[in-house]
């Protein structure tokens, strides 16, 4: 049997005490803030480690999203989200579609926004070096950078 590495996020910091609850059932890695921690769990598939997890400590910690920390073969993260909400589910209905492929739909559209926006941002940024320099000393800069050492000094 195979271990998972598995993220999970919280939807609040924990106390000392929750995380030392929750410490008693597994083997448990906080970030600095305690709003993420990462653990390992043994099972034949990824998508059989996080229902695992979601099981074991599921009801003990306020868990937002569970998270496999390295992609699987198909060069995928699964992502395990709780639907607790009758909000998230009344959506999914009006869309016609399972939570399931709600969330999918909507991860996707939020990553294409994030793209697009960083996209315009990064147009904004070049027309503004632009026009206080040429297009030649631009390049040529770029270059500069590019082709420097990994431990020199930034551009």
């Amino acid at each position: 049997m195979a271990h998972h590495a598995l993220e999970i996020t919280l939807t609040r910091p924990l106390t000392t005490a929750e995380l030392q609850h929750a410490a008693r059932t597994m083997r448990l890695a906080p970030d600095r803030d305690a709003t993420r921690l990462m653990t390992v769990v043994r099972a034949t598939t990824p998508r059989k480690a996080i229902t695992r997890l979601r099981r074991q400590i599921g009801t003990r910690l306020p868990v937002d999203v569970i998270t496999t920390h390295y992609p699987d073969r198909s060069g995928k993260i699964l992502l395990n989200v709780a639907f607790a909400s009758a909000a998230h589910t009344a959506a999914a209905d009006r869309a016609a579609q399972t939570p399931q492929r709600f969330l999918e739909l909507a991860v996707h559209q939020d990553l294409a926004q994030h793209a697009a926006a960083e996209a315009d941002r990064l147009e904004r940024a070049l027309q503004h070096l632009l026009a206080h320099t040429t297009p030649v000393h631009l390049i040529a800069a770029v270059g500069h950078c590019l082709t420097r050492t990994s431990g020199a000094a930034p551009c």
